[in-house]
């Protein structure tokens, strides 16, 4: 099994028309991955890459059947085409555009919530979602991803995420589904709700988790496993180590506000529940090897 995405998904792209859009739709077309409509307002009945365009998502949906969602606009327009997604009734939304103001995001947080789990969000600023052999939503590059397995990934940084795959892949196992939940500092769906997918997926054996510093979502997930009676093997990596406080690393979220919010910190409270830290990203293979030896 993979988590959130599967080989049945019916996909829509917000901004399909833009270069963007079309070119990372090429890419996951060519991953198997189904794509049924493209959305550009003003540019309904137009036909791009034999994808037929619409005006409106609630139009898209009514006319392909598309479940799953994802956005290539820019980021003043980005969060009206999440919630134009969320009042189409799409199950996934997948936003790849960075640059959108916080304020913004706190709306389409809200909006989630009081629809209470009927759509999930991935992103925004994150890479989106892959599942080896099944199917792609987003900018993950398709060559890395070529082995589908029992490992699954999480992660803040996009190409840390690629780093982690490839070095997995190199040590002989494969991905059963690796998310980029985002770098910024309001983003979906949490690294907590992922390990809860990947905990109750059969597929899934072991998890690779990926931070930052800044936020609290590693600690939150690590606070909630500790008191798990059923595990799996976690191996983490915290990015940003040597980050002084109030400096910010890449990413709108990785900014150390608060103590807690430090690597070390974060690695400390994350070993203290069990899982298990590598001070390198090249470390990340060798560490899922040891875990089946």
């Amino acid at each position: 099994m993979s988590i959130l995405i599967d080989k049945k998904i019916k996909v829509l792209v917000q901004g399909l028309t833009g270069k963007e859009g079309l070119f990372h739709t090429e890419q996951m077309m060519n991953y198997g991955t189904s794509v049924v409509g493209g959305i550009t307002p003003g540019k309904g009945g137009k036909v791009y890459l034999g994808i037929p365009v619409f005006d409106t998502v609630e139009e898209a949906v009514q006319n392909t059947g598309g479940d799953v969602s994802v956005i290539f606009v820019p980021s003043p327009f980005a969060a009206d085409a999440i919630l134009e997604s969320i009042f189409s009734n799409i199950k996934l939304i997948v936003c790849i555009t960075e640059g959108i103001p916080v304020s913004d995001m706190i709306k389409v947080k809200h909006f989630l919530k009081t629809l209470r789990g009927k759509t999930c969000l991935i992103g925004p600023n994150c890479p989106g979602i892959i599942s080896p052999e099944e199917s792609k939503v987003g900018i993950m590059p398709n060559s890395i991803f070529r082995k589908k397995g029992k490992i699954g990934i999480i992660s803040r940084s996009g190409t840390l995420t690629y780093e982690a795959a490839d070095q997995i892949v190199k040590h002989g196992y494969g991905i059963s589904t690796a998310i980029g939940i985002g770098g910024d500092s309001v983003v979906g769906i949490s690294i907590k709700e992922i390990i809860e997918l990947f905990l109750e997926d059969e597929e899934t054996e072991c998890i690779v988790m990926i931070g930052e510093i800044g936020g609290i979502l590693e600690i939150e997930a690590a606070e909630w496993i500790k008191k798990l009676k059923r595990k799996k093997p976690i191996i983490s990596f915290i990015a940003g180590q040597t980050a002084p406080k109030g400096k910010t690393m890449g990413h709108a979220g990785a900014i150390i506000e608060k103590k807690i919010e430090t690597a070390k910190v974060k690695m400390d409270i994350m070993e203290k529940s069990g899982i298990r830290i590598v001070k390198s990203p090249e470390n990340i293979g060798m560490a899922v090897h040891e875990v089946f030896h």
